[in-house]
């Protein structure tokens, strides 16, 4: 993956420098060879004021009418690659609960994991012993729980005792 990266990076460099020699002006070129020729010819001459032909040469080149061109692109910055975080899930018992710390440790046939349940909202909160389904993300080397679901968990359904009934009065 790293190669492909610096592939890639490599290409964008190359692409950078080939636009921006592409960029240069008419005048610029035109004035560039103007200069050369001035220098080789005051090197042929054996002429010692190779500025005064350099000078003349440029003053003697008319400017070529500029196009309107737009600028290229500036080449697109690549992102970091982000790789999302896979949603994992749990089931088990829990084993423990610590809501200071905002953990829940749980435990099935594979072993016990510990979840920060910091960012979970709970209908109840789970005790030990409780079965529950855990679906959580590993981030920095944590567990971090999206959602704690309890395993039939019984709704407490509380009884209404019903009056006695009443009992006809003796009579008297």
């Amino acid at each position: 993956m790293k190669k492909v990266f610096v592939a890639v990076l490599a290409v964008f460099i190359g692409i950078a420098f080939v636009t921006s020699v592409s960029a240069q002006s008419q005048t610029d070129i035109a004035t560039k060879a103007a200069k050369d020729a001035a220098q080789e010819k005051a090197k042929a001459a054996g002429d010692t004021m190779k500025d005064k032909a350099t000078k003349a040469a440029t003053e003697k080149v008319a400017p070529a009418p500029e196009k309107a061109a737009p600028a290229p692109a500036p080449a697109p910055e690549k992102k970091a690659v982000t790789k999302k975080a896979k949603v994992r899930q749990f089931a088990g018992e829990v084993t423990a609960v610590d809501m200071a710390a905002k953990t829940l440790t749980a435990k099935n046939k594979k072993g016990d994991m510990t979840f920060d349940v910091t960012d979970v909202k709970m209908k109840a909160e789970p005790k030990a012993g409780d079965k529950v389904t855990v679906k959580y993300t590993e981030k920095d080397g944590k567990m971090v729980a999206k959602s704690v679901a309890m395993k039939g968990a019984k709704k407490a359904v509380k009884k209404e005792a019903k009056p006695a009934a009443e009992a006809p009065a003796p009579p008297k």
